[in-house]
């Protein structure tokens, strides 16, 4: 799957993956009303195995295909902290 990756202009470290070829059609106006304008960042070759920073490709592919959208949102502070941890 060809995937185009959206930045929020309202919120730090969220993402929105989408079908590169649907675009942002699938994605429900509320969500992106709150994302604001989607700036885009990347394009990927998305596939199951494929390592990405803070998501599992499988899910992604998934998500995009059942709801046509992705949503990654910032860490909390509860992963921050076990990532700090392991970093020790």
């Amino acid at each position: 799957m060809l995937c185009q990756v959206y930045r929020s202009a309202r919120r730090a470290q969220t993402y929105l993956f989408v079908d590169k070829q649907r675009g942002l059609q699938d994605v429900p106006e509320e969500l992106l009303a709150g994302f604001g304008e989607p700036q885009e960042v990347m394009v990927l070759a998305l596939e199951p195995g494929r390592r990405l920073a803070r998501a599992d490709a499988a899910e992604v592919i998934t998500s995009i295909n059942d709801k046509g959208f992705y949503l990654q949102l910032p860490p909390s502070p509860a992963e921050l902290h076990a990532r700090e941890r392991a970093g020790d």
